[in-house]
């Protein structure tokens, strides 16, 4: 594919650039639909002279349409989207920094999407979808069960996985952990029904608080009903993650101004499994926890890591870097690896 954009580039230079051009516009307005042509303009950094030159070739070609709420993509320009996405992965050199990310964090495997999911919330939901067609590719046929973190990443994620998943698989679902004090709709145990739900599969809760102390916390270890699904979980062969920005998350997690004071003391930047990081993957704070911990990881099959957006650049290279297992496969989006190549 390379070569054939090389020869493509070298005998119609301005057909790549103005191929380029105009599926930056689409895409875009399909991220920020309804939008006007004065935001789209700032998104992209062009003037709204130059822009609706582009938009009136794409409205002609029945690409979009507007209305009194702004511009929005039709089907046949969603077909275009989805038809022409390999294609321009490749054009914009997505493909390339998979292959290196991977490279920089040995490894098993990266997947980039395109755009900045702190800018564009629909980032998320592309991601969501490579989850799904990863675990189509992995997952073996027969018993999977599958241990899942909570969050709004997560949430985004159970929400584009699909009954296809099913197919020749039994499918149990469980929470990695308990709950962290935050609304239900983004709880493990939520994440794991909903990923149920949507796959056809089956599911167990974990009705304990993550953050117990510790006189609470060997008394619940010893219940008959929390020892079967900690069991249950221990078997997972699959696990499905995000990374936390550190000072989100213990917010997040309700902690207290004291804990947070240390966890900028110590100089704090992620967050996974309850575990809070520095910049060099340096365990400086923990959660007491009922449940998965990451030194039951480098056991599991397959691992899948799913963290975006620029914010979060810093912590999930600490993460990947220094603390992910090698057969961990990372989904991001542009915004946080071009941050994370630079370095």
């Amino acid at each position: 594919m390379h070569s054939d954009i090389q020869w493509i580039e070298a005998i119609a230079p301005d057909m790549v650039d103005m191929l380029s051009r105009r599926y930056l516009v689409l895409r875009t307005i399909n991220w920020m639909a309804p939008v006007g042509r004065r935001l789209l303009a700032q998104t992209l950094g062009v003037s709204e002279r130059t822009l609706r030159t582009e938009t009136d070739t794409l409205r002609k070609l029945d690409l979009i349409m507007t209305n009194k709420s702004g511009m929005q993509v039709t089907q046949q320009g969603q077909d275009v989207l989805v038809g022409l996405s390999h294609f321009m992965d490749e054009l914009m050199g997505i493909r390339q920094k998979e292959r290196q990310l991977a490279q920089h964090f040995n490894i098993k495997r990266c997947i980039i999407v395109s755009g900045d999911s702190d800018r564009q919330l629909k980032v998320i939901g592309t991601m969501g979808e490579e989850v799904n067609q990863l675990l189509q590719q992995l997952l073996p046929e027969g018993h999977n069960i599958i241990a899942v973190m909570g969050g709004h990443t997560m949430e985004h994620v159970a929400s584009h996985l699909t009954n296809r998943l099913g197919d020749k698989r039994d499918l149990l679902f469980v929470p990695a952990r308990g709950g962290v004090g935050e609304s239900v709709a983004i709880q493990a145990n939520t994440i794991a029904s909903q990923m149920a739900q949507h796959t056809g599969g089956k599911f167990r809760s974990l009705f304990v608080p993550e953050q117990v102390s510790e006189r609470t916390y060997e008394p619940l270890l010893k219940e008959p009903s929390i020892q079967e699904v900690l069991a249950i979980i221990g078997q997972a062969n699959v696990v499905v993650h995000s990374i936390g920005e550190a000072i989100s998350m213990a917010h997040r997690r309700n902690m207290s101004e004291d804990q947070i004071k240390v966890l900028r003391s110590r100089d704090a930047i992620g967050e996974a499994f309850g575990y809070f990081f520095d910049e060099k993957g340096n365990v400086v704070y923990r959660i007491p926890r009922i449940g998965l911990q990451i030194g039951e990881l480098a056991h599991r099959e397959i691992i899948l890591a799913i963290a975006g957006g620029a914010s979060k650049a810093t912590a999930i290279a600490a993460y990947m870097r220094n603390i992910a297992p090698k057969q961990t496969c990372l989904i991001t989006d542009e915004g946080a690896a071009n941050l994370i190549l630079k370095k």
